[in-house]
C-alpha cells in the first residue's frame, strides 16, 4: 500500500490473485477482493455526514522507512499492489499532495477496463475522482495524470490561481484559512460538491500529519514491508517516515481492527481512537509544511 501509481499488467493479462492469511480476527485465506468487499466501506461513507469518511494508505520498511531513494515502490510487493488498487477500486477519491504526485508520476486512478466495469456495475462512478493538494499549484502539465482527457482531477487549494490548461478536466476547491489551505472545509466541500463519501488518502507524510491534527482521520491502512532500509537523518539521509511535521502531544491512539499476511508483509487496519484537534496549535500547523 502507499501512494504507488499504477504498476498493473496491462489488459488482457491475468495472474493469480495473491492470498492474505487472516491474523486478526483469526481465519482462512482471502484474496484482496474480498477483503476489501468486506470493509463495508459504502456503510461506512454513509455514516459520516459533514465530510468524507477518511482512510490513510501508506507502507513503511520494518525500520520505519516510508521511502527507498525518494520513491515507496521499492518497499511494495504484489499483495501490496493489489491491496493497494482494489481500496482505490472501492472509494469515491483518492487524495494525495503535490509532492507525492510529482515523484511518484500519478497516471489514471484506475487504470484496468475490468476495475472500471466492476466500479459501473456496483453503482460508482468509472473511477474515483482524483484529488490533489496543493498550495502553490506548482505542477508540470506532462504528469500523465493531468495529461490524460479521461482525468477528473480536483485541485485543493488555498490559492487563486489555476493550473496551466491541461487535457485532464481540472475543477478547484478554493479554502482559504489564516493564508492556508483550511482542509476541514475542503473536505466538507468535497462531500456537498462531488459526493464524496468515502476518501483514500495516498499522502505524502506532511499531508498526513495535517490531516491527523485536523481531526480528519477515521482509519489508516499500514503495509509493513519485510525490508530495512536503514538511513540515518542526522546525516543528512532524506527519507521520510509515514508522518511529517509537528510532534503529536499526546501521541494519537490507534485500535487494531484488522492484521493479514502475505509472503513475510503485514497488512494492518487500524481505527484513529483519538482526536488530534487539540494536540498541536494553530500557530504550529501554521508554520509546519502541506503539500506544495
Amino acid at each position: 500500500m502507499g501512494a504507488q501509481p499504477d504498476r498493473e499488467p496491462p489488459s488482457g493479462r491475468k495472474r493469480r490473485p495473491c492470498d492474505f492469511t487472516r491474523l486478526l480476527p483469526p481465519g482462512g485465506s482471502a484474496t484482496a477482493a474480498q477483503i476489501v468487499a468486506g470493509l463495508g466501506l459504502r456503510e461506512l461513507g454513509a455514516g459520516a455526514h459533514e465530510r468524507p469518511y477518511v482512510m490513510l494508505n501508506m507502507v513503511s520498511s520494518v525500520d520505519g522507512r516510508a521511502s527507498v531513494g525518494g520513491r515507496s515502490g521499492p518497499l511494495g510487493g504484489g499483495a501490496d499492489r493489489e491491496l493497494f488498487h482494489e481500496l482505490r477500486g472501492g472509494v469515491d477519491a483518492v487524495m494525495a499532495g503535490a509532492g507525492t504526485v510529482r515523484t511518484e508520476r500519478y497516471g489514471r486512478i484506475i487504470a484496468q477496463e475490468e476495475r472500471r466495469r466492476r466500479r459501473r456495475e456496483q453503482g460508482l462512478s468509472e473511477e474515483p475522482l482524483a484529488c490533489i493538494v496543493s498550495g502553490r499549484l506548482s505542477l508540470s502539465p506532462d504528469i500523465p495524470l493531468l495529461a490524460d482527457p479521461a482525468s477528473h482531477v480536483v485541485m485543493l487549494t488555498s490559492s487563486q490561481a489555476s493550473l496551466p490548461r491541461t487535457p485532464a478536466h481540472v475543477e478547484y476547491v478554493r479554502a482559504e484559512r489564516d493564508g492556508r489551505l483550511d482542509l476541514p472545509a475542503a473536505l466538507s466541500e468535497l462531500r456537498a460538491r462531488f459526493a464524496v463519501r468515502v476518501l483514500l488518502c495516498e499522502g505524502g507524510p506532511h499531508l498526513n500529519g495535517q490531516l491527523l491534527a485536523a481531526s480528519l482521520v477515521d482509519e489508516l491502512f499500514l503495509s509493513l514491508s519485510p525490508r530495512l532500509a536503514g538511513g540515518d537523518p542526522a546525516l543528512g539521509d532524506p527519507a521520510l517516515r509515514i508522518l511529517a511535521g509537528p510532534e503529536f502531544e499526546p501521541p494519537v491512539e490507534l485500535g487494531l481492527k484488522d492484521g493479514l499476511a502475505s509472503d513475510s508483509h503485514l497488512f494492518l487496519r487500524y481505527g484513529v481512537r483519538a482526536c488530534a484537534s487539540e494536540r498541536v496549535s494553530r500557530e504550529t500547523m501554521s508554520k509546519s509544511s502541506l503539500a506544495s
